[in-house]
């Protein structure tokens, strides 16, 4: 392969390339739908004037068979008055119509036929212009619904991404954040003076039941201590009152 058809042929692939992706579905679409017009108006032309052709052609058959059979009739009368010469005259004009006659009978034939075949097209050819207009709105509408689906996949990729989305995730955050706070503002709450003393009591219960246990595992018993009377000093309040009177005396004095 020599380097200018290799030149060539990448220019044409880059050509149908770009005509590719220029292509748009709706505008291919109409576009074709008027060129299926165009060519049905060309038809129906072609149509009406085959007809009026087998028209003419018709009108001079008739015509040429008429005077046949009136040359007929002539070179009958002329025989019948005995100028046979004058019959043999009618007759050869005869043949000539009648030979005329003939050739515009095969033509019309042929242009029957032929306008027999333009008509059945130009029946399929309205028959597939209205299926294109069909088809036609069908794609369209497709297209259309591709394209909104695909407007609504990229606003929905985008608003994953976007600052909004953002935003409520930041809000989200601090929301975390405040419920959090809360919670450890009522653990630490739960230690107040009555908490503290309830705990303190709850302790002094547990400690005289451990103790009673130790006791009844070394073999003693461990008694509630018992309070001495109000009336009864201590050994220590009797000393205390003794230097009180003592210091009396030596005011006194």
């Amino acid at each position: 392969m020599g380097l200018f058809d290799r030149l060539s042929r990448v220019v044409r692939s880059n050509i149908n390339d770009l005509v590719s992706k220029a292509e748009d579905p709706e505008k291919v679409l109409e576009q074709a739908v008027i060129d299926m017009q165009e060519d049905l108006v060309q038809l129906r032309q072609a149509v009406a004037r085959a007809i009026a052709t087998q028209k003419r052609t018709e009108q001079q058959y008739h015509k040429n068979r008429t005077e046949s059979d009136s040359w007929q009739q002539r070179a009958q009368l002329a025989l019948s008055k005995g100028d046979e010469n004058l019959a043999r005259e009618a007759l050869v004009r005869k043949k000539s119509f009648a030979d005329t006659a003939a050739t515009l009978k095969a033509q019309l034939d042929q242009q029957s036929g032929t306008v027999g075949t333009l008509k059945r097209n130009l029946i399929a050819l309205e028959s597939k212009i209205s299926e294109a207009k069909t088809k036609k709105d069908m794609l369209k509408a497709r297209a259309n619904a591709a394209k909104a689906n695909k407007q609504l996949q990229d606003s929905v990729n985008n608003i994953g991404t976007s600052t909004a989305m953002g935003a409520f995730e930041r809000m989200e955050e601090k929301v975390m954040q405040v419920e959090a706070e809360s919670e450890a503002a009522v653990s630490l709450g739960g230690t107040g003076l009555e908490q503290q003393f309830a705990a303190l009591e709850a302790g002094s219960g547990v400690d005289d039941e451990l103790a009673a246990m130790k006791a009844q595992l070394s073999g003693t018993s461990v008694e509630t201590p018992k309070l001495e009377p109000a009336d009864t000093p201590a050994p220590q309040d009797a000393v205390i009152d003794a230097e009180l009177d003592e210091l009396r005396s030596q005011l006194d004095k």
